[in-house]
């Protein structure tokens, strides 16, 4: 008889224990509907005067704005931090919520808490890496010396924020932290979160964490969280398939993160890159803004963006349904007019007000002296433009004395009473808002020119 109530104890533990697993894994979320919180990223290191324009001009637009405010790499264990001079009048002026991000490199560990009491760090000169740590005697107090200065850097970072009349809403903390260290990375978001209280910490955290047991105890110290959806993959060949957000895999990941339940974010990409690839196809890297790396001559290179069609069908179902705990998106990043690899504020404008996107290109002749026109595009819509275009010109009355083409463009063919303007083999990408001058053409005297434009 003890036999069989020991083994069917064991045989309730092993059914209880089994259900609790069920739960957790198979449990569905509530869900909601209704519009979607928008907040955005201000991710440049230089607040130059297109910067300050973008937040002046449209950072209203959001329920929040997030700067990125330090940033800290490692050598030989060590932090190496880099501020970021915000530009804080222009924050207050938008009178609006503002967080404050910090971001951190890869670092293994291991964590150490945090002392109960500690000074905060003095303020130093921005944009300039420093080397913040000395060399302890040993591993424990360099550990324990790091976790100090990390609470010293955010406290330093909030109150220089609140000395410049921006009340933040909340610090948040961009970590490359791996998978096996989330336990430990635990340790420095709740001594972090000691020291600035009340102010909320959030973290960034990827969609690999989420089944993660070390993650659901790392989100319950942190109390919210910021899913990122998109990411950068190393392309197969040159011809492959590339994406930087896959809708259908961000939609698993949202519902997934839902049935955690502790209050989470997603962010939504907005940039893009250019990928290069040597004569084999064989992938060699990827570069945003800032000058090109020393690539060979023979690379082919490939642009690729986020999918703005892709990314408003995705806040258009989670605005018909999504998870409670899902609190809204946060895109990344805020566009600058001279911003080439993000897209323009037409784009995303329109996500953001629940308009449709809409492709809208005009041809625009413009008469620049007597017998000279030039030939303009005009992108008037919401989507880049990247197709492969002609241009027709005609005339009657007038004799054609030269032409040339400009840019990505050709003059293909001219006659006695028309001219041809297409882009070359690759189509060229015309960002929402723009306008670019293709070509001009010069007669013997004014005449009236009529274009049609074509999609190749």
């Amino acid at each position: 008889m003890k036999n069989r109530a020991v083994i069917f104890s064991a045989l309730l533990i092993a059914a209880t224990a089994a259900a609790v697993v069920w739960w957790f894994v198979f449990r569905t979320s509530q869900h909601v509907s209704g519009p979607v919180r928008h907040e955005v990223y201000v991710w440049q290191r230089a607040w130059t005067e297109p910067v300050r324009e973008a937040v002046s001009q449209h950072a209203t637009n959001f329920a929040a704005v997030v700067p990125l405010k330090a940033e800290i790499s490692w050598k030989d264990k060590k932090p190496q931090l880099t501020r970021v001079a915000v530009d804080y009048p222009t924050l207050a002026k938008a009178q609006m919520p503002v967080g404050i991000a910090l971001r951190i490199g890869s670092y293994a560990g291991p964590f150490a808490g945090a002392p109960s009491t500690a000074s905060a760090s003095s303020e130093r000169s921005p944009q300039r890496a420093e080397t913040v740590l000395g060399a302890p005697n040993n591993a424990a107090a360099q550990d324990e010396a790091i976790t100090t200065f990390l609470c010293d850097l955010a406290a330093s970072l909030v109150a220089e924020a609140q000395t410049n009349h921006v009340a933040l809403s909340e610090l948040q903390i961009d970590f490359d932290c791996a998978e096996s260290k989330l336990d430990g990375y635990r340790v420095w978001v709740e001594a972090i979160q000691r020291r600035v209280a009340p102010l909320p910490v959030t973290i960034t955290a990827l969609p690999s964490w989420l089944n993660a047991r070390a993650f659901k105890r790392l989100v319950a110290v942190a109390t919210n969280y910021v899913l990122q959806v998109h990411s950068v993959e190393r392309p197969r060949s040159f011809d492959a398939p590339f994406t930087l957000c896959d809708p259908r895999k961000a939609s698993r990941w949202v519902e997934t993160a839902g049935r955690i339940g502790v209050p989470f974010r997603a962010a939504l990409p907005t940039y893009g890159y250019t990928l290069a690839f040597d004569h084999t196809g064989k992938f060699i890297g990827l570069s945003a803004e800032g000058p090109r790396p020393n690539w060979p001559t023979n690379a082919q290179l490939r642009e690729v963006f986020a999918d703005p069609i892709e990314m408003s069908a995705l806040v258009q179902q989670w605005t018909a349904s999504r998870p409670a705990a899902m609190r809204g998106v946060i895109w990344y990043r805020l566009p600058t007019i001279v911003d080439n690899f993000n897209w323009r504020w037409q784009t995303l404008g329109a996500i953001v007000a629940s308009r449709s996107l809409q492709e809208k290109l005009r041809i625009e002749p413009r008469r620049v002296e007597a017998g000279l026109v030039e030939i303009k595009l005009v992108n008037e819509g919401e989507l880049d433009i990247s197709s492969r275009l002609a241009v027709e010109v005609r005339w009657s009355n007038a004799r054609l004395m030269a032409g040339d083409a400009l840019r990505d463009f050709e003059l293909a063919d001219r006659s006695l009473s028309a001219a041809r303007f297409q882009t070359k083999t690759q189509g060229s990408r015309l960002p929402a808002g723009d306008r670019v001058t293709i070509g001009w053409l010069r007669f013997d005297h004014d005449c009236e020119v009529r274009c049609e434009l074509k999609k190749l």
